[in-house]
């Protein structure tokens, strides 16, 4: 076992940076016959095939969150964390069918704009300006840290130098893709998601064939899957029972960040329908390209997260089992005093062969990158094109909304860099993936209760939409903080259980579930005072929801295998 990175390692990774940026480049020269419009940079506009979009989407999505935030979830919480991976499969089959006719039938660009449309300006103005806080403030923050953090640990630095360093070098080679626009991201998104597959799939691969060894079983991968189940059975099962009195801390934790049945009834779907349909980040991929060619992107990445478990959770349940065998003890308490889960995916790398390793870290580079190019792109296209065209310049040339978006995107860089040097929110001192799902919780009830109603009930009005976005982040707020203060940790509402500081807590996932119903019923009470048909309605077309039958098949054997994965994990 060994931090160090051979030159073997040192050449496969350069041997990816070469490739991944060659390849942009190439990209970007096909374009400079012309001047690139907004149309171009922001959505690559029928550029985009139906693999790519797939492939950027999924790209964009396992970041460092998935890699080292759901890897850290695998070793302290098991397969229940695979909920968010295959539950989004289920929602992305909602999105190719009734979302994406929508969005493209209005012609828009970003999220603001529909809002605008069906509702006010508003209310699209209020919007840009929170999702333009939470891309920069949160998610780049946290795929900033959480990357640099696993990179620094895997080549074994401890000081503060390196990291600062790695973190550096992954924005600027971010920076590189995306001042490409939206079509060097999405092609170099289809390397990128191939090389964090290959990658991510020989270190899972790997990391059984360390436990097989472990337990002196050979080199298997299949007998260490069977060993990995066996000695840690209670990190095999998709659904976590409501705690006892005599339920261990170690248990109740799990249960609050994933509780149970209760946690489908609800905040599953409302985590994921904002996440994977009302989310400019991932929406922009789509809305470039005709229907069939957007849904058939989206199914295949949906058929794609169905296998992101194997990438993703598996090495930290691995982890987890090495670790209560005797190994991994200093790599899972790297750069702290005790056992930090989001080391987990680290860990597994450390005891990779030569040139592996160096696989292994293009394809954790990869999932960085890809997030922070697709992010920081939606920054600069929500500001460009809802704030500066707008409101600051309406009579921008095309040149020049290009040339903002492109500064926009440097400036959003610059400040998630600063939010990270010194972790001013504190990310190091939570579970990564758990930060993210907890905080967006916030916001995520108001803004799919929005969306959902002004998609399918003509009479929603616009006053409904800014209580509901207002009243979704109040309820979330009471629900978090402040319900078992007043009425204690028991309710017909929620169960609330003591948390690792010993405060009551509800499930955020519970807290989120509730906040949306509440929000939903608050902008029906408010709409019913408006006219019957909203003058802004969304008129929805006989048969515009219908599919191709190739991509009914899909979306059939995608729910048959979600079934069967839960009925053998229940």
């Amino acid at each position: 076992m060994s931090n160090r990175l051979t030159t073997l390692d040192l050449l496969v990774f350069l041997f990816y940076l070469v490739g991944v940026s060659g390849y942009g480049y190439y990209i970007y020269k096909r374009k400079q016959s012309s001047e690139m419009s907004t149309k171009d940079y922001f959505l690559a506009e029928g550029s985009l095939t139906w693999w790519a979009i797939g492939a950027s989407m999924i790209a964009s999505n396992i970041s460092a969150e998935q890699f080292i935030g759901a890897s850290g979830a695998g070793f302290s919480q098991g397969l229940a964390v695979a909920a968010y991976e295959w539950v989004a499969a289920i929602v992305l089959i909602f999105v190719a069918v009734y979302f994406m006719p929508i969005y493209l039938r209005q012609k828009i660009y970003t999220m603001p704009q529909f809002l605008e449309q069906r509702y006010n300006a508003t209310l699209s103005l209020i919007m840009s300006i929170f999702w333009l806080f939470l891309y920069i403030a949160v998610n780049l923050t946290v795929i900033l840290y959480l990357g640099a953090l696993a990179i620094n640990n895997l080549v074994g630095s401890t000081g503060s130098g390196t990291f600062h360093l790695i973190l550096v070098g992954l924005a600027v080679f971010a920076l590189f893709i995306t001042l490409g626009g939206m079509k060097v991201v999405g092609y170099t998104d289809v390397i990128q998601v191939a090389v964090l597959l290959v990658g991510g799939l020989a270190t899972s691969y790997l990391a059984l064939v360390l436990v097989s060894q472990k337990f002196g079983l050979g080199s298997s991968a299949i007998a260490g899957f069977q060993a990995l189940m066996g000695a840690a059975d209670d990190h095999f099962h998709m659904i976590f029972n409501k705690p006892t009195p005599d339920s261990t801390q170690t248990y109740v934790s799990k249960y609050l960040a994933l509780p149970g049945l209760v946690m489908y009834t609800g905040g599953q779907w409302v985590a994921n329908l904002n996440y994977w349909g009302c989310n400019q980040y991932i929406t922009q991929r789509a809305l470039g390209a005709d229907l069939k060619t957007a849904r058939t992107g989206i199914l295949f990445a949906a058929l794609l997260k169905l296998i992101m478990p194997l990438v993703v959770v598996l090495p930290g349940i691995a982890a987890y089992v090495l670790h209560q065998q005797g190994s991994l003890q200093a790599e899972m308490s790297a750069g702290g005093a005790g056992v930090n889960p989001d080391n987990a995916y680290s860990a597994i790398l450390t005891f990779l062969p030569n040139g592996l390793k160096g696989l292994s870290l293009a394809a954790l580079t990869a999932a960085i990158v890809a997030s922070l190019a697709g992010k920081v792109n939606s920054i600069s296209t929500i500001f460009t094109l809802d704030i500066y065209r707008r409101y600051l310049n309406p009579g921008a040339t095309e040149k020049k909304l290009v040339w903002v978006g492109r500064v926009t995107v440097l400036v959003a860089m610059l400040l998630a860099v600063a939010f990270t040097w010194e972790d001013l929110l504190g990310v190091g001192g939570n579970g990564g993936f758990t930060f993210v799902q907890k905080y967006t919780g916030y916001v995520s009830p108001g803004i799919v209760a929005v969306f959902l109603l002004g998609m399918f009930w003509k009479r929603t009005t616009a006053p409904a939409a800014v209580a509901g976005m207002l009243a979704g982040f109040g309820f979330s707020l009471f629900f978090n903080d402040f319900a078992t203060r007043l009425f204690g940790p028991e309710t017909l509402f929620y169960s609330a259980f003591r948390n690792a500081k010993g405060v009551f807590e509800v499930p955020f996932l519970v807290s989120m579930g509730w906040s949306f119903f509440l929000t939903i019923a608050l902008m029906v009470v408010i709409s019913l005072a408006g006219p019957a048909v909203n003058p802004k309605a969304i008129h929805l077309e006989q048969g515009m929801f219908r599919v191709a039958p190739r991509q009914l098949a899909l979306i059939t054997a995608i729910i048959l295998l979600i079934t069967a994965l839960y009925v053998k994990f229940w």
